[in-house]
């Protein structure tokens, strides 16, 4: 009877390259593929609704906000000319006054 001499090393890289070899375990199924109850679907569909709500409710605030800056920078502009206008008339009355005096 022959004694069959086992080559420790030779013996892993075959079984590394056998397991590398091998097809890719089967990915697991995550538990999201369950069927969601009709209160689940409740509940999340009211929370999307809300966030829908929330998103409007902020769009309608951006636009009254805009609008104001509008009107706010036509009110300013309105005023700088009002300013200049004035600064204009005051300018010409005292150099009219000047003129009177001398």
């Amino acid at each position: 009877m022959r004694k069959i001499k086992l080559n420790t090393p030779v013996l892993l890289v075959t079984l590394m390259a056998a397991g590398c070899a091998s097809e890719p375990a089967a990915p697991v199924k995550p538990a999201a593929d369950k069927i969601l109850s009709g209160e689940q679907m409740l509940r999340d569909s009211q929370g999307i609704a809300q966030l829908g709500s929330r998103w409007q409710e902020g769009k309608q605030m951006m636009e009254r906000g805009q609008t104001m800056q509008r009107d706010g920078q036509a009110k300013i502009d309105e005023g700088r000319n009002l300013v200049e206008e004035g600064q204009k008339i005051m300018r010409e009355s005292e150099e009219g006054y000047k003129n009177i005096k001398q």
